[in-house]
């Protein structure tokens, strides 16, 4: 190498790659936020890419359009929510305690007002769908737990009434989220807290009655 002249180091690809993916969820994070403040109608790209720290044609470059950083938003978190329902399925042993934790604990994902932006985005005709939100992995983890404390020589459960089971819980979980408290409230069922935390009680041995029916 000449004297005086100073090696050129190359860039860091990686260090590239993670300040796309960081600026990526910084996206999401702001949007996410947006989204459950005023709804997918409330959302502008300039105020998302303002609060995430970005230019415009950045949050364009990621996700396309308005319509295409809304569905983003709502995959990542039924994404993470299917994930963790899985893992909590596979490590329970179908217990009533257990079921209940799950159920409060999504509930309370979708309370933080994902099942209000998914209504949204159904009723505007933009169904979400994309790589770990759909249901089937929690129907497999659900319905391989059932088969493992199925009674010796009684009938196998389908798999089919499992998925029905778990669409049963999804559909009840999402309108709840967002309908809950007034239909409790309506059907005589008030007390605020209690009355929610009661129906995801009777929520749970109802679907245990159904998915854990007893030997004979």
């Amino acid at each position: 190498m000449t004297a005086g002249v100073k090696a050129v180091k190359a860039p860091p690809k990686r260090r590239r790659r993670l300040d796309a993916e960081a600026s990526r969820g910084g996206i999401l994070d702001a949007a996410e936020a947006r989204l459950v403040a005023v709804g997918p109608g409330g959302l502008r790209l300039q105020d998302i890419a303002e609060a995430a720290g970005v230019s415009h044609p950045t949050v364009l470059h990621h996700f396309g359009s308005r319509e295409g950083l809304v569905r983003a938003v709502v995959e990542r978190a039924l994404h993470q929510i299917n994930a963790e329902l899985v893992e909590a399925i596979t490590a329970s042993r179908g217990d009533e305690e257990r079921l209940q934790v799950m159920l409060a604990r999504t509930s309370d994902a979708l309370d933080g007002g994902h099942a209000r932006i998914v209504l949204w985005l159904a009723l505007a005709g933009h169904p979400v769908g994309g790589a770990g939100t759909g249901l089937s992995g929690v129907v497999d983890a659900a319905h391989a737990l059932r088969l493992s404390r199925a009674c010796e020589g009684a009938p196998r459960p389908t798999r089919e009434d499992t998925a029905r089971t778990v669409v049963l819980a999804t559909l009840a979980l999402v309108a709840g989220s967002v309908l809950g408290p007034t239909l409790l409230e309506n059907a005589g069922l008030s007390g605020g807290p209690r009355a929610t935390q009661g129906f995801r009680r009777w929520l749970a041995r109802l679907l245990l009655g159904h998915l854990d029916a007893p030997c004979a």
